[in-house]
Order: structure tokens, then C-alpha cells, then sequence
């Protein structure tokens, strides 16, 4: 092994076709945030690269430095492969979403919990027990959570501890319920953001039941929550 080279696992969140055979990718890793790597002669037929840096997978890959902000991708091997995401149209459309969630909200210097989130996220994602809308709500919250930009799900806007026979509404600058006769948002719904933001896996999410009528609502709170704050 070469003595700049680097042996990690990474998950690929962007391809861009570059010259008559090359590409360049952008991966995301557990121990090098996230890195740039061209990938020689990846789009020929006979590429040993090309296996190892398939979308939704997980990869081990060997690159070495490169001179500018672009690093020589010389390996691949391909570690797991969510397969059953590409069977279903609306999977696959939040698959590529997801791909590009995390690659605008995190910096070069990512950390590892962004890596984590996106292999736990895509694991569920192929899983087809996974409710799609759970998994969404999930994935919005942790990554509000990541970012530093949780909801206060403890005390209204004037510091008041939430009741659970109150109704809300929710101000998004400031990221806390106010209370409201006619607002939206019931204690239930609190609780539904208190559990997305929480539970360790999506899957553990979609295993409650009967949150069927309160999803929508609060799945829309959650991505607003995200466009105000981290600009998706």
C-alpha cells in the first residue's frame, strides 16, 4: 500500500461523468468526512471500480491524495448493496433524496453521524416493512438533531411546560409550539416529533402503530422544520 493512500468504507452521495471514461465521485466516510475522488476509466466496460461505487451500497475503498481537493479513488469493493430500494419508484425517488440531503448539509469535515445516519436510513429504506412516511419523518428529525436545530419539545414559547390538553401552533424561526385554542398540533403529535427525534432506528419508528392520522400533519411540521433551517 502505498504511504498516502487510505482504506475506508464510504457511501457514494454524488457521480459526475467527467472526460470519455472517468467519473468523479463524492463520498461520504465514517473517519474522513467527506471526500472527492475520480475514479479512472470507471464507465468502461471491463472497470474493476465500477462494482464497488454503486448508488445505495456501501463500499470499502482505497484512494490516495491528490494535489488539489480531488483525491485518486485505486480500489473498491463493495461491502453491502440495498437492492430492494431501486424495486419501487417512490423508495428509489427518497433514496436519491436522501443522497442529496446529506450531501447539502454536511461540510466537508462531516462526522461520523451523518455517515451512520445515511447507512441506517438506507438500510431501512430497502427494508419494505419500513413505513416510507415513518422513515421520512425519521430521517428529518435526526438530521435536525444532528444539525443543531432540534424543536423544543419540553416548554411553549413562554417557557411553559407542554400540556397534554392543550393544542398548538408552531413558530419556525424559533422552533417552539405556541399555545392556540385552534392550533394544529395536539399533544400527540409533539410526542410523534419527541419519538422521531429519539428512537436509536426508523424501523423502531414504523413499528408504532396507529399513528396513521396524525403522520401527515406532523411529517409536514418536521420538513418545514428542515427548509427553515437547513435550506433543503
Amino acid at each position: 500500500m502505498k504511504p498516502n493512500s487510505f482504506v475506508t468504507q464510504g457511501v457514494v452521495l454524488t457521480r459526475t461523468n467527467f472526460g470519455e471514461a472517468d467519473r468523479i465521485l463524492t463520498v461520504i466516510t465514517p473517519d474522513h468526512g467527506k471526500v472527492r475522488l475520480m475514479a479512472k476509466g470507471v464507465r468502461k466496460t471491463a472497470s474493476k471500480l465500477a462494482g464497488g461505487i454503486e448508488l445505495f451500497s456501501t463500499s470499502q475503498i482505497t484512494y490516495i491524495n491528490g494535489k488539489g481537493d480531488i483525491n485518486t479513488l485505486i480500489s473498491t469493493r463493495l461491502v453491502v448493496h440495498y437492492g430492494n430500494i431501486v424495486k419501487d419508484l417512490e423508495r428509489t425517488q427518497f433514496g436519491y433524496e436522501l443522497l442529496k440531503l446529506i450531501n447539502r448539509v454536511t461540510e466537508d469535515s462531516a462526522g461520523r453521524e451523518y455517515y451512520d445516519l445515511l447507512n441506517s436510513s438506507l438500510k431501512a429504506l430497502d427494508n419494505e416493512l419500513v413505513s416510507l412516511d415513518q422513515l421520512r419523518l425519521w430521517v428529518y428529525m435526526q438530521l435536525l438533531g444532528a444539525s443543531g436545530h432540534s424543536p423544543n419539545l419540553k416548554t411553549d414559547k413562554e417557557g411553559q411546560k407542554l400540556s397534554q390538553t392543550s393544542k398548538y401552533t408552531f413558530d419556525l424561526e424559533n422552533m417552539n409550539f405556541i399555545i392556540a385554542p385552534h392550533g394544529r398540533y395536539k399533544p400527540s403529535h409533539i410526542k410523534l416529533l419527541r419519538l422521531g427525534l429519539s428512537l436509536a432506528s426508523a424501523k423502531k419508528l414504523s413499528q408504532i402503530k396507529d399513528i396513521g392520522p396524525i403522520l401527515p400533519a406532523t411529517l409536514e411540521l418536521a420538513k418545514s422544520m428542515l427548509a427553515q433551517h437547513i435550506r433543503i
